[in-house]
């Protein structure tokens, strides 16, 4: 079934009989000076707070907001600072009831939502601004992807930092030559996660009832469904395989972006799991580090990536880092590029040369830019890419390909050992378990949104 506005936007629901309008890129008709009428997916947690960022670009109106249990705190709060804006469930009903008041969709629900309501909305030519990583599967990544360059709308993916000083940093310290010859990176994140108390998860929990105000069936979107709890709701789906990306996934995004991205690695050729501790069927584990491996690219060396997570799992320090203590609650990587050892943190994070005597001659020679303009944050930025004033800095064709890699790691994760990954035909050529874990199964009635 190929998706249209209408049948993508309904899945169970039942579709009326009026005859669909042709579909309009927006980004192109809105005016210089006008408004971008914002709907929004998902209104808890963070929500709020990533309100008030794309409020702040003072070119939004929030024409409606859904949340699975449109009665929560957060989305309460929402409702009176924007009276106007209308209040829905189910985000089918959403779209359809408010196709033509609607510019662009921000999609902030469980990774494993992620996927559906991007493509519709992509389908029904809104712009999308969804957040990291794009999906939880290789296969709704290399999607949305093709549904990014079939509906021409403006994307984007909620790695803020890609838009802040390490983005512009990184870019010209490659083009000066100072960032060069990167042989090894290692990145890593040593925070508390929520599911490292749980131990050894032999089953699904049971035996909780959820919210009476909430759609716990259309929580579960295209995965199966399963009985509720409050290790999934709110906020602990992120340590299960079937709706999160673990630590990987939720901070790779933030650290490895400017690497993946000016570096050009695309898709590694070898993904190994190093170290698990605490393996688990169901869960991320308790620490992890993997390694992936990259060809030479476009005059580049051939490269390879460590990534450690796990209070105690601490990365190897350079020489360079000179007997100063790492700070494990700050997540960030070392990169190793020529003769050069250099620290950056995550997000914005800007990165620092280790060796004071090689960074003071490099800032003596003028040849260290340290000023990198003024430019329009992550949200501003998508919001003006609507307007056709700007283009995104973390669209799709970029953000995809780091969010497949950020997949092949938490696979790494789950099964041990070691991916040969083919980067032509990307598909895992070593384990059959593994590739076909490149996609899901989609749930009865929802098949729908993986045939373009």
């Amino acid at each position: 079934m190929k998706i249209t506005r209408r049948n993508a936007i309904f899945t169970t629901a039942a579709a009326a009989s009026a005859a669909l309008m042709p579909l309009t890129i927006l980004g192109d008709v809105l005016g210089a000076n006008e408004k971008v009428n914002v709907a929004w997916c998902g209104v808890g947690n963070r929500g709020p707070r990533i309100i008030e960022n794309f409020e702040r670009a003072g070119i939004a109106n929030f024409v409606a907001f859904c949340d699975v249990d449109p009665e929560n705190p957060h989305i309460n709060a929402t409702k009176e600072k924007f009276p106007k804006a209308r209040i829905f469930q189910d985000w089918r009903v959403m779209l359809d009831k408010m196709n033509k008041d609607i510019d662009a969709v921000v999609v902030l629900v469980p990774d494993h939502s992620h996927f559906p309501i991007t493509m519709a909305a992509m389908a029904a030519g809104k712009h999308v601004y969804t957040e990291k990583p794009l999906a939880r599967t290789f296969q709704e990544i290399e999607l949305m992807m093709a549904a990014e360059k079939k509906y021409k709308v403006a994307t984007q993916m909620g790695n803020q930092g890609h838009s802040g000083d390490n983005h512009f940093q990184f870019d010209a310290w490659k083009d000066a030559g100072i960032i060069k010859d990167v042989t090894h990176v290692d990145a890593y994140m040593n925070k508390w996660r929520r599911w490292h108390p749980w131990g050894d998860v032999k089953s699904m929990p049971s035996g909780e009832t959820a919210p009476e105000t909430m759609d716990w069936d259309l929580w579960h979107s295209t995965t199966p469904v399963h009985a509720f709890s409050k290790m999934f709701h709110p906020g602990n789906w992120r340590g299960w395989y079937q709706h999160g990306t673990g630590c990987f996934g939720d901070w790779g995004a933030h650290i490895l972006d400017t690497i993946h991205r000016f570096l050009e690695l695309g898709l590694p050729e070898r993904i190994s799991a190093t170290k698990l501790v605490q393996p688990n069927n169901l869960i991320y584990p308790l620490e992890s580090t993997i390694n992936f491996q990259f060809p030479e690219r476009n005059g580049m060396p051939a490269m390879d990536i460590d990534w450690y997570d796990g209070v105690e799992n601490l990365p190897p320090l350079p020489d360079d880092f000179a007997g100063r203590k790492l700070d494990t609650n700050t997540p960030g990587k070392f990169i190793y590029a020529g003769d050069l050892a250099l620290q950056g943190g995550s997000h914005a994070t800007t990165l620092e040369i280790l060796d004071e005597e090689k960074r003071n001659s490099l800032q003596t020679s003028g040849n260290l830019q340290t000023d990198f303009g003024k430019h329009s944050d992550h949200y501003a930025n998508f919001l003006l890419a609507c307007r056709g004033d700007e283009k995104t800095r973390s669209p799709f064709s970029v953000s995809g390909p780091l969010s497949q890699m950020l997949a092949l790691g938490c696979l790494a994760q789950r099964l041990g050992g070691e991916l040969e990954f083919d980067r032509q035909s990307k598909q895992i050529t070593n384990n059959e378990l593994a590739n076909s874990l490149l996609k899901d199964t989609p749930r009865k009635g929802w098949e729908q949104y993986y045939a373009l």
